[in-house]
């Protein structure tokens, strides 16, 4: 008899007593003993024989098959990454095979229970699709899980981002398939337009096809099934990217057909007056034109272009009116290569080839005099919630998942569980910063920083935009100060950055999760002066985003601090809380900064911030869902 099958060979009445996912802790690592002891070919002739129970049907969540089948992971990663799992990433690894959605603070090691959970999960033989916020991490991930997983007798893919469909199918073939949360999605939109063209040819054509197979032709899907999904870093994933949906689209070459309608959309939205031709709502940032507005726009001095217009004239100005007055460069996009990128509002990280939709993109090349672009054809598309959603058995990990439990039970199905830390935290957060102004809030910014340089405390400045990193870098050149700046592009360079940002006397300016997913190693000086000291250089729309900055520091109980400073013009003040900021500006002292707490106000308003998004990702299912999709899904 099998170690496995002898380990577990217990009454099910016994199993049936263990409720509690912590009662199966001490099973596990008496089985992780005894596999220690077998040889290669031995643990992987475990491993077939728990994947021929599973695969024939076998509850995945039963205790006695969860026993066995983390014990042989974690062997698999002990042998394959020298990591002995703590007892509480194997608390996750349990609640992630249980379907749910565990919080791990950062630095707990969510890489490796990511793996573990793969590896069990694998185990049924029907594929598991692990995502990741970005394709550096894939890659680096399934490197990491490849090693591991062989000793188990078991393959990890990557799909590759755009990649033909022979070697994303070869990807999807294996045991573990790691990508990006939203190319997952993408090859699902690509297979199910595949299918669709499949099911209009003559049923004579698909008939003479299956006769003359063999049984050995290629599926003609890329992907197999959504069976298992685990989603690392799973409110990026699951929430803050599901307020747009995915959008599987056709670029057109040249300049767009509509051309003169967006140049003179421009130039009549600049002659327009605020709260007299449109209204700016600040809050939702929407723009529209009052009656006055509507009739100028269709003024006798006014040529509009009407050969040209693929859209009403007023929809064109309105969407010029959002290019000129609410999208900032470097901001909301940057320019590169004489191209408009889109800056992602919640991480900072540059968008490659994403673009707004509805003429917006095509209003703000007209705004930077740079040649505009043809909209995208929409081949197909689907919200991210409804794509999840298709996943049998979704789960995920995250740093900040408590306060997110209603929308992981009402749109996932998934309930959160909050994995206790390892160590103790030993970090300190300071008091909250307000000032009257960006300027003031910039300078206190410096100020900080010099004085904490002079003391060799390493700091990590997370910004809202690019252009706040940059003001902040240059008012560091005119100390002298260097520092390291991360430009929004995820790749290994930047993590090497991230992961240097703990040494002594290192400055590093970043958006806000640059680097996520990157362990900031602090060395032995760094923690005898400190350790970590992380700047929130200004309140997100969410304080989830605000809590991952601050987990950068005082990880696994290591000293570190942080603390928030916040301006009355800050977006989150501006359009949720104008109230706040005129408080701010009255209590403000000569050096423009209010020695009042304001804290409980700003947290309120955050919550405003977050219900507003939260309804409008709801809202964007509801559409999703009532609405007849082309695959009737």
């Amino acid at each position: 008899m099998s170690n496995v099958t002898t380990s577990i060979a217990k009454p099910t009445r016994f199993w049936n007593r263990l409720c509690d996912p912590g009662q199966l802790i001490p099973h596990i690592r008496d089985l992780s003993r005894t596999l220690s002891a077998c040889r290669e070919s031995e643990l992987e002739r475990e491993a077939e024989s728990l994947r021929r129970e599973l695969s024939s049907g076998a509850d995945h969540t039963a205790p006695e098959l969860l026993v066995a089948g983390i014990a042989l992971a974690a062997e698999a990663l002990r042998r394959g990454q020298e990591i002995e799992l703590h007892d509480v990433q194997l608390l996750a690894v349990i609640q992630l095979a249980r379907g749910h959605i565990a919080q791990m603070q950062t630095g707990e090691g969510k890489t490796f229970v990511a793996i573990a959970t793969a590896a069990y999960l694998a185990l049924a033989g029907r594929g598991v699709h692990v995502m990741t916020p970005n394709t550096y991490l894939a890659g680096r991930d399934a490197a990491s899980a490849a090693g591991c997983l062989r000793r188990l007798g078991m393959t990890v893919g990557l799909t590759p981002e755009q990649g033909q469909p022979a070697d994303k199918r070869s990807a999807y073939d294996c045991d573990v398939t790691y990508g990006t949360g939203h190319e997952f999605g993408f090859d699902y939109l690509r297979d199910q337009l595949t299918l669709r063209e499949d099911a209009r040819r003559p049923l004579g054509d698909r008939l003479l096809r299956d006769l003359r197979s063999d049984g050995g032709e290629e599926r003609l899907t890329m992907q197999r099934g959504l069976l298992f999904g685990v989603v690392d870093e799973a409110d990026s994933v699951l929430i803050d990217d599901a307020g747009s949906p995915l959008v599987l689209s056709l670029a057109a070459k040249g300049t767009a057909p509509d051309l003169d309608a967006h140049l003179a959309a421009r130039e009549v939205g600049s002659m327009l007056v605020e709260d007299v031709h449109y209204r700016w709502n600040v809050s939702t940032g929407h723009i529209s034109l009052t009656t006055e507005g509507r009739n100028r726009c269709y003024d006798d001095d006014i040529s509009i272009p009407a050969s040209v217009l693929l859209r009403p004239w007023t929809a064109y100005v309105e969407q010029a009116l959002r290019a000129l007055y609410i999208f900032r460069r470097n901001v909301h996009y940057v320019v590169i290569d004489d191209e408009v990128r889109i800056v992602d509002e919640t991480t900072g990280r540059i968008l490659e080839d994403r673009s707004w939709q509805e003429g917006l993109h095509q209003a703000i090349e007209a705004r930077e005099d740079l040649v505009v672009t043809p909209e995208k054809e929409s081949l197909a598309q689907i919200t991210r919630q409804r794509f999840f959603r298709q996943y049998q058995n979704l789960c995920g990990m995250t740093g900040t998942a408590v306060g997110c439990e209603a929308e992981f039970l009402n749109v996932y199905r998934s309930q959160v569980a909050d994995i206790p830390l390892c160590v103790p935290s030993a970090r300190r957060i300071l008091p909250h910063r307000f000032f009257a102004t960006p300027k003031a809030r910039h300078e206190a910014i410096v100020e900080e920083i010099a004085r904490l340089h002079a003391v060799e405390q390493p700091v990590l400045v997370g910004t809202q935009s690019i252009s706040d990193s940059e003001i902040i870098g240059g008012l560091l050149s005119e100390r002298g100060l260097s520092y390291q700046l991360l430009n929004g592009l995820q790749n290994a360079e930047e993590a090497e950055i991230i992961a240097a940002a703990g040494e002594r006397l290192m400055i590093t300016i970043a958006t806000n999760l640059a680097g996520r997913g990157t362990d900031i190693k602090v060395p032995e000086d760094a923690l005898a002066v400190g350790g970590l000291h992380v700047i929130i250089a200004e309140c997100q729309l969410s304080s989830r985003m605000d809590r991952q900055l601050i987990g950068r520091c005082g990880r696994q109980g290591e000293p570190g601090s942080a603390q928030t400073f916040i301006s009355a013009e800050d977006t989150l003040v501006k359009r949720f809380g104008k109230w706040l900021g005129d408080t701010i500006r009255r209590d403000a002292d000569a050096n423009c900064e209010t020695r009042a707490d304001f804290t409980k106000p700003l947290r309120r308003i955050q919550q405003a911030a977050e219900k507003h998004h939260y309804l409008g990702r709801v809202e964007l299912l509801r559409q999703d869902t009532e609405r007849d999709t082309l695959f009737g899904l």
